[in-house]
């Protein structure tokens, strides 16, 4: 082989593998900016769960079943409005309808008692999941992207969904949102003393159990709007999608702190960004692999990442 040849040949290798190399970013940027997204999702769900258990000491296991009826119920609204506004509103009415019937209704009975609690929720979320197949079905059903949001684009060699991009902003707005309302509101004094002693804030004559109850509804509410926003996302709604979430958000509140909101952000960002890069490269082993990380800053930190021993927001 001659010199030149040699040369062409080099640069033919070089070439190739600069190439693969390119592939191999492309492919982990874009799995970044999904599992950013899906990480959006989780910290709606997880934030929702993280309020009711900060202020109330309520271990929801029924709030995959809100997050179900705001997906369908939005998709619902969005096929016959074509309107995705009014789709999101539904859905966060919705949860937090369905929240307020269940923390007034059954909830309130079971206070202070966990194995109460932790049957009634469980009761509930089969009973919610059952019961959307009555109007809807078994099958999955379709739910689309909405006009002016389902554009992709290409930067450098990373494909940007516009979709995508809408709820991680949606998500940071709701963050800081929860965050002001917490540490910059009169409501989130009140909220934060009342973590700490709820019969002290009663006897000042603030009535700390309708806090409690709006506390409650604001959480199953932004369930129910995750679930509008997780149609478009996945392209479909199930009758198993609640159930297939909650177990994700039980890990995000368990590794970032119960009662922490920083801890579920964080925690958030962690599953999601693990379950997309997993799910790319061995699809059965992403919950065994979100397990996992939960065990282990569990064994390092057993409060969770941001958890304190009496809870904090």
């Amino acid at each position: 082989m001659s010199s030149s040849s040699l040369k062409n040949y080099n640069s033919g290798i070089s070439d190739c593998t600069l190439q693969r190399e390119v592939g191999k970013m492309s492919v982990f940027a874009t799995l970044l900016m999904n599992g950013i997204a899906n990480a959006a999702l989780y910290f709606l769900m997880a934030a929702g769960l993280t309020l009711i258990f900060g202020l109330m000491r309520v271990i929801n296991f029924a709030h995959g079943g809100l997050y179900l009826w705001g997906g369908y119920i939005a998709m619902f609204l969005y096929t016959s409005t074509h309107n995705f506004v009014v789709a999101l509103i539904g859905g966060f009415v919705v949860g937090g309808l369905l929240g307020f019937l269940m923390e007034r209704g059954l909830l309130a009975s079971v206070y202070r008692d966990g194995n109460g609690q932790l049957l009634m929720t469980m009761g509930i979320l089969v009973v919610l999941s059952e019961l959307i197949k009555v109007p809807f079905g078994r099958n999955p059903q379709s739910s689309t992207v909405p006009h002016g949001l389902n554009h992709s684009w290409i930067a450098g060699h990373v494909v940007i969904v516009g979709y995508n991009v809408f709820i991680i902003i949606v998500g940071i707005l709701v963050y800081l949102a929860l965050q002001v309302t917490l540490h910059r509101s009169r409501l989130g004094v009140i909220i934060r003393a009342g973590v700490g002693n709820p019969e002290l804030v009663e006897a000042r004559g603030i009535p700390i159990r309708r806090i409690f109850t709006l506390v409650f509804i604001l959480g199953a509410a932004l369930a129910g709007f995750a679930g509008a926003l997780a149609g478009p996302f996945f392209g479909s709604v199930t009758p198993t999608m609640g159930m297939d979430m909650q177990l994700n958000a039980f890990i995000i509140v368990v590794l970032g702190g119960l009662g922490s909101l920083n801890g579920s952000l964080i925690g958030s960002l962690m599953i999601g960004i693990a379950t997309a890069v997993v799910s790319y490269f061995l699809p059965t082993a992403a919950i065994l692999v979100n397990v996992l990380l939960m065990a282990v800053v569990l064994v390092i930190r057993p409060e969770g990442l941001f958890g304190e021993k009496e809870g904090a927001m």
